[in-house]
């Protein structure tokens, strides 16, 4: 596996080996072992990944940014499997020198990159293909009453989700998020 640091701390991108021939192709797409020694270093702290959630979207489907909230955040690991996404995550962590920038990265069923997130983010993606099958580990469960989100529309985050914003299809949940200004953001370093 090869891990590649983006300009967020926290934020890292996983490529992994991948063994093709005539045949087709076969990967790890997750081993815990390997991810204990690559990745943990890196961050400085275990995980332990408790839930895998799936969607399937259409193309200009965009979902995000989201979080959990205290006491229920969420560390994620996720990886596009069929069709092709732009991944897009922002850091919601006060005092951090990156604060409200986003790392932006495409995932794909070809591509097999995964990207993990460490608490104190925001996550999204915008679907390029014409579906588009995404996969997430997670680190706690899913608690409906810490869910949360900023406007992924927000101006001030600058995010090119390679989408004309009148072909975007959100939720309605989406539409209405409040801007990173107005947030009451529970991260901070």
């Amino acid at each position: 596996m090869n891990v590649i640091a983006t300009p967020l701390s926290g934020v890292l991108i996983l490529e992994p080996r991948v063994f093709a021939d005539a045949r087709g192709y076969f990967f790890e797409r997750f081993s815990q072992r390997e991810f204990d020694a690559q990745v943990v270093p890196l961050l400085g702290h275990p995980v332990c990944f408790v839930q895998d959630n799936e969607s399937l979207s259409s193309r200009n489907v965009v979902r995000g940014l989201h979080f959990q909230r205290p006491p229920y955040t969420q560390r994620k690991l996720v990886s596009c499997v069929s069709g092709t996404v732009l991944d897009v995550v922002v850091d919601l962590r006060r005092g951090s020198p990156t604060f409200g920038q986003h790392a932006a990265v495409e995932l794909s069923g070809e591509n097999h990159r995964q990207v993990f997130i460490d608490r104190g983010f925001a996550h999204g993606f915008a679907v390029l293909s014409e579906t588009a099958v995404f996969q997430y580990k997670c680190d706690e469960f899913y608690h409906p009453e810490a869910d949360s989100g900023i406007q992924l529309l927000d101006p001030a985050l600058g995010i090119d989700w390679r989408i004309p914003r009148e072909q975007m299809i959100l939720s309605d949940k989406d539409r209405v998020r409040p801007l990173l200004a107005d947030s009451e953001i529970p991260f901070c370093l």
